[in-house]
């Protein structure tokens, strides 16, 4: 009977389960994870802070589901790996032994490297524990400052102002998530955020948080001027948590260097999540993702090689539908202008390194009102394409990238000035669709 050890509580540990006992219902599977909580939705957490849910929501997997499994779990932190002797050594001080390893160990926010950034009052969003944290923060907070860029600055950002807590919102450079979007969409999302009280300071960074009595009570800017607030929220990015894998001897960048069966440098661990780095046999080089998709797939896909069942993990593009300034918002495959964005140190938690590609395509792009629709248009197919507001368009692009669907027969089309984006791929997708059926 194989013995699978899965050190991570997230989506990647969970679907790595779930993929082996499909496979084989006598292995044995141990969860480590150090986190207090059974396993939740992290996305959800955006919906807690905006009061949108209630914390329940964030729960999809009941205890019956994990009896299902089948599968026996640990709470606590597994402190070491001995490759050689196939084991892990535990905070308790035990010793785990595995025939197979899973690393899924997740990410951490990356602190903001400045005086006072140690004061109660500075926050973070890697957590269920950091969303309850911030709530009640901002249940007696006045004003907050969010420094950071991407999707999670965004959500403490609009967490906080539904509270009504006056937020200060701080970007280095000269406007939002500069890597991803363009400069309409950032105008679009940052006119939202104005809209709905909050305050937008550009090239603007925290260079001291003030306390007082150990609480911050404030920040200095790079301009010398001073915001009174009662929270700093930090989202310059993450970092893999790599350390185990570090310390086993793995090969690491990084993330866990995986090669396209999440397989490590040792043939008998393997990582999946926030924390793998994964070749793509197409081009050679690695990559990092930090999506819920992606962690998910990748879980599975690293479950069934775990059980012996050759798979390759091959990630046509990036995909992740979120809310940016209350607006829905599908992105893509390659849609960025390859610009650096000042505001991340690196990735950031809901991104992937895909979208900042700079694809060799023609932009095609259509908006209105709250509206925005962008397409990057390759020689013969869709390679990456936001669909802000409306999203009518988003299934069918999704399908028409992931399936690398020759558009050569509408190309032209679409790249007419002033052309019905709509109007010409909602037909030739249904067309297409109804062909790929039969």
């Amino acid at each position: 009977m194989r013995r699978h050890v899965l050190i991570g509580g997230g989506v990647a540990s969970l679907a790595a389960a779930e993929t082996i006992r499909a496979q084989d219902a006598a292995a044995e599977i141990l969860l480590i994870g150090d986190e207090p909580h059974q396993f939740y939705s992290r996305p959800g957490l955006a919906y807690w802070l905006s009061g949108e849910i209630s914390q329940s929501f964030l729960f999809p997997f009941s205890e019956n589901d994990f009896r299902g499994l089948n599968l026996q779990r640990w709470r606590g932190r597994a402190e070491k790996i001995d490759p050689a002797g196939q084991q892990v050594l535990l905070s308790n001080g035990s010793a785990v032994r595995y025939d197979r390893l899973l690393l899924a160990t997740g990410a951490d926010s990356t602190p903001l490297a400045v005086p006072g950034a140690g004061l109660r009052g500075v926050v973070k969003l890697d957590t269920l524990d950091d969303a309850g944290a911030i709530l009640a923060l901002a249940r007696k907070a006045r004003s907050a400052v969010v420094v950071g860029g991407g999707i999670t600055a965004l959500e403490i950002v609009e967490g906080l102002a539904a509270h009504k807590v006056h937020t200060h919102y701080l970007l280095r450079g000269a406007r939002y998530w500069s890597n991803v979007l363009d400069e309409a969409e950032s105008l679009l999302i940052q006119q939202r955020l104005t809209a709905h009280g909050v305050e937008l300071h550009f090239y603007t960074e925290i260079e001291e948080i003030m306390g007082q009595k150990g609480q911050v009570c404030g920040v200095r800017t790079s301009d010398q001027a001073q915001i009174a607030c009662q929270m700093v929220a930090v989202a310059i990015g993450i970092q893999p948590r790599k350390e185990l894998a570090q310390t086993a001897g793995l090969k690491t960048a990084r993330g866990v260097l995986v090669d396209e069966t999440l397989r490590s440098s040792d043939p008998h661990i393997f990582a999946a999540g926030d924390v793998a780095q994964v070749l793509d046999p197409h081009t050679g080089q690695t990559y990092s993702d930090s999506l819920w998709s992606s962690a998910r797939r990748q879980g599975q896909v690293a479950g069934l090689n775990m059980c012996g069942i050759p798979t390759a993990y091959l990630k046509n593009f990036s995909l992740n539908v979120t809310r940016l300034a209350g607006l829905t918002t599908t992105i893509l495959g390659a849609v960025g202008g390859g610009s650096r964005d000042a505001d991340l140190a690196g990735l950031a938690r809901g991104d992937s390194e895909s979208w900042r590609q700079v694809p060799d395509a023609r932009v095609v792009e259509q908006g209105g009102g709250g509206d925005r629709l962008r397409l990057q248009v390759g020689q013969k197919h869709v390679v990456g394409a936001l669909v802000m507001g409306d999203q009518s368009l988003s299934q069918p692009l999704q399908d028409l990238i992931r399936q690398q669907v020759d558009i050569s027969a509408v190309r032209e089309a679409l790249l007419q000035p002033g052309a019905s984006i709509a109007a010409i791929l909602h037909p030739f997708w249904t067309q297409w669709k109804n062909k790929h059926a039969a």
